[in-house]
């Protein structure tokens, strides 16, 4: 199949050991700056995409990321932050990488060539037509991540794909693609670079605009939050004094009471 991969075309620049580290950094900041506008262009398709995922979690079904390497990472963090922000079960946004969680921190580059394992990864999840895969592949090219794409669409499970390569092959077979064209990256074929930032930030607009829609934020607070440390305690603690209007010490005993922002905010008026 012939399309232009972007994300293996030499660098603009060349000569990078002769530069200065400011020079590198200035080159890269650069380089950074260009990915959001990029992202901007393909927000008509994030919004089709997002609308679609809501619809298949308002019927029960669960969001899943699947890709191998970077892209999977990047996917596996977005979808373990999840329930500490947004107190969701820790199976509706599910993210699957090629090679399993040892992948995460240790590169295991070969299994993505597998075409047959992304399908049986997924199936480990009982997969169904209620749930909403999304491929994740700077390339576009990924076997794991195709063949478990091409699977989904035969048993109609809908499916997108974050890419940076146009009218890739992952493209083609999503029923909701998303190609940010972030162009080549600085370290030639460094896909871990823009192209991931890229991934980053649409995987951020899915997960928190999906959350908001399905009621986990109230006004612009995490009210659903897991009170797991101080730090997030101080915070809950603050958002039910502002939503309120008590002081610190009342604020605290209603949080201890209840263990969650929303109840304790719920609740205020019966403790009155």
């Amino acid at each position: 199949m012939n399309f232009d991969k972007i994300t293996e075309s030499d660098s603009k620049y060349d000569k990078l050991e002769s530069k200065s580290v400011e020079q590198l950094l200035n080159i890269i900041n650069t380089e950074d700056q260009t990915v959001s506008l990029c992202v901007k262009k393909e927000i008509s398709k994030i919004n089709k995409l997002i609308n679609k995922v809501i619809e298949q979690l308002k019927i029960g079904g669960r969001l899943f990321y699947i890709g191998s390497g970077t892209s999977g990472r990047i996917g596996v963090v977005d979808a373990s932050e999840c329930p500490p922000t947004f107190g969701v079960d820790t199976d509706l946004v599910i993210g699957v990488i090629a090679g399993g969680d040892r992948a995460i921190r240790k590169s295991i580059e070969n299994a993505e060539d597998d075409t047959n394992q992304g399908w049986k990864d997924l199936l480990k999840h009982k997969i169904s037509s209620n749930d909403f895969v999304i491929g994740i592949a700077a390339s576009g090219t990924t076997p794991y991540v195709i063949g478990a794409l091409e699977n989904c669409n035969k048993n109609k499970i809908p499916t997108g794909c974050i890419t940076c390569n146009p009218g890739s092959p992952i493209s083609l077979i999503s029923k909701y693609p998303i190609e940010v064209v972030v162009g080549p990256e600085v370290i030639t074929g460094s896909s871990r670079m823009k192209a991931g930032t890229a991934q980053k930030l649409v995987l951020n607009m899915i997960s928190s605009t999906t959350m908001i829609k399905i009621g986990r934020v109230v006004g612009n607070k995490m009210v659903d939050m897991q009170l797991s440390n101080e730090k997030l305690v101080d915070r809950g603690t603050k958002m039910v004094m502002d939503t309120v209007g008590i002081n610190k010490n009342e604020a605290s005993k209603l949080l201890k009471k209840y263990k969650s922002v929303r109840d304790a905010i719920k609740n205020y008026k019966n403790e009155i």
